[in-house]
């Protein structure tokens, strides 16, 4: 196998990681004022993502990494075409990030609930937005002979492109609920459950609708069969909820992302940019890429770190893992 089809496998594969990671952080911090109605319960909605959050971001740190080292050109042109709403993702995560930690800094309810406001935004804003971005990777996006992007902001807003970023952003939801079933304890639990259930179906028609239209765009065999598979574990793990098995149901919906980000991801290959002006001007994995000796000693690199760095985040995981219960907090 050739060093180019390592290195978008295992990029594809770091996008795996984060949005099946980050997908229940952003669903948790969205539903932050659904499931927590008061502050102890939003305290402990805070708590069930505070030792990971920070760490599940790490996989899109190296994701964009990777493709700068391994893919410049992809890189130069994603980030030139698409810099309004990457930027806009940027900034949701700051200030996501801040709020997530500055929000116990005080004993003051008008400035927690300030803070709750910016996780929230800063929840929902970076989902729906990669869901935007994704779509138009599948899509295609105008691109002239030299991969540069010469479309707008409105190129990038196509109902094809508005229904991804409603999937992301829904499927996310759905996965952040049942995280917080699995997590919490109580009243919190059983309001977690109930709206994963009910919230799960708008979120399995949204990305099956979004699967099906992307696959008509540029699927094939195998990316069918995955999305089949994907649409299936987001089914079963819905039904896994409704029966009180979190533990299934988080699987469920963490293998249903998992594999519909990895459809995405076949079917795209060997295209990483689709022209939509030129099939000639379409940028591919070969395209892209950098020398092989800089492949070579990436893969070096990263046969080294990654297994440590999944163990240490592993580790974590398995040290943070018991149910978070909802304990008064006095604030002046």
């Amino acid at each position: 196998m050739e060093l180019t089809t390592v290195w978008f496998i295992i990029i594809a594969g770091l996008w795996v990681g984060y949005f099946v990671l980050e997908g229940f952080d952003f669903g948790v911090g969205t539903l932050l004022r659904v499931i927590g109605r008061d502050e102890p319960e939003r305290r402990a909605v805070i708590t069930t993502i505070g030792p990971v959050w920070d760490g599940n971001e790490v996989w899109l740190i190296v994701a964009g990494g990777a493709t700068f080292a391994a893919f410049p050109e992809w890189y130069a042109t994603l980030f030139s075409g698409f810099y309004l709403p990457l930027f806009a993702i940027l900034v949701a995560l700051i200030l996501r990030g801040v709020a997530l930690e500055y929000r116990g800094k005080r004993d003051d309810l008008l400035w927690r609930g300030r803070m709750d406001t910016v996780i929230t935004i800063g929840s929902v804003a970076p989902a729906f937005l990669w869901g935007i971005t994704f779509a138009n990777l599948v899509r295609g996006v105008p691109l002239d002979s030299s991969y540069e992007y010469v479309g707008s902001l409105g190129d990038l807003l196509s109902p094809f492109a508005l229904l991804g970023g409603v999937a992301f952003t829904a499927v996310f939801v759905a996965h952040g609920a049942i995280f917080l079933a699995l997590r919490t304890t109580g009243e919190l639990r059983e309001r977690a459950n109930r709206f994963a259930a009910r919230f799960g179906v708008v979120a399995a028609v949204l990305t099956v609708g979004f699967l099906l239209w992307a696959l008509e765009l540029r699927g094939d065999v195998a990316s069918s069969v995955l999305a089949g598979v994907a649409a299936c574990a987001l089914v079963a793990g819905l039904v896994a909820n409704r029966f009180r098995r979190e533990g299934w149901a988080f699987a469920g919906t963490a293998l249903a992302i998992g594999l519909a980000v990895t459809a995405l991801f076949v079917a795209m290959f060997p295209a990483v940019m689709p022209s939509t002006l030129d099939p000639s001007s379409t940028l591919t994995t070969v395209d892209a890429a950098s020398t092989p000796y800089t492949l070579k000693i990436l893969t070096i690199i990263a046969a080294i770190f990654t297994p440590l760095v999944m163990l240490y985040q592993g580790w974590t995981y398995w040290v943070f893992r018991k149910r978070v219960t909802v304990e008064p907090v006095a604030v002046s």
